[in-house]
């Protein structure tokens, strides 16, 4: 298969990705029949969780994986959905604090950061998709700054759940991966990332230097977490300019 140019729309940003043939004949196309083989076994619902730090491009990647199946695996169907629905809501984040470095900081300031997820709501929802039940998801909207519940229905044979904290090893996040069936993690470069988050502040309308300067003091927080502390998987990826993404 040759290389492949893919449109991701992600909450009204229009994301462009080239994957390169590379990629797709080495990594994604084995992945996703693998992982048709795993659902064959089971027998039921097969969970993937894929975990990435801010910037890597986790949502394009898990969307591209559900338009890629269409071809290599027709007969199942591969359902991408993300775990930013569950951002505790904009009232909540400019009413609620936190200790960051020192500083008692509103939530809204570092909104991202793991305290700023519904983590048992994201647990309850899980555990019903994961059992086989057919059910709403929320999605996040960028206009409205809030999730919305039950945006989209879950009814895949295969569901990507993508997120950044997926497989963040620290307390209340660390028997999530326990619901899923195979999970994928992704390892860049920190600076390469800051460069492309800037880049997507910038996109969505911010100002250059609030984007630099929300990106220096929230985003790279949560993008060394992810690096630091996500946990083992089963197949693990680096991303890089040059080559894509590679198997570490």
């Amino acid at each position: 298969m040759d290389d492949i140019e893919y449109i991701f729309n992600n909450n009204g940003i229009e994301i462009k990705a080239v994957y390169s043939k590379e990629e797709i004949n080495t990594i994604f196309i084995p992945l996703l029949e693998h992982l048709s083989e795993m659902h064959t076994q089971k027998g039921d619902r097969l969970i993937v969780m894929l975990a990435a730090p801010p910037g890597a491009g986790k949502s394009t990647l898990a969307g591209f994986l559900e338009h890629l199946s269409g071809e290599v695996i027709p007969d199942k169907k591969v359902q991408a959905i993300g775990m930013d629905g569950f951002h505790r809501r904009q009232e909540y984040l400019t009413s609620h604090t936190t200790d960051v470095r020192g500083r008692e900081t509103l939530l809204v300031d570092i909104k991202g950061a793991p305290v700023t997820f519904d983590i048992e709501k994201l647990k309850a929802k899980l555990s019903e998709i994961a059992s086989g039940k057919n059910c709403g998801w929320p999605v996040y909207d960028r206009l409205l700054h809030n999730p919305v519940d039950d945006a989209v229905f879950v009814d895949g044979d295969m569901i990507i759940l993508e997120g950044n904290y997926l497989l963040l090893r620290e307390e209340g996040w660390n028997d999530l991966a326990d619901m899923a069936d195979y999970t994928i993690s992704v390892k860049a470069d920190p600076d390469m990332l800051k460069e492309r988050l800037i880049e997507r502040k910038i996109s969505t309308g911010c100002q250059k230097d609030k984007a630099i300067a929300f990106v220096e003091f929230s985003d790279m927080a949560n993008v060394m977490l992810c690096l630091e502390k996500t946990g083992p998987a089963d197949l693990e990826l680096c991303l890089s300019k040059k080559s894509g993404y590679t198997k570490s």
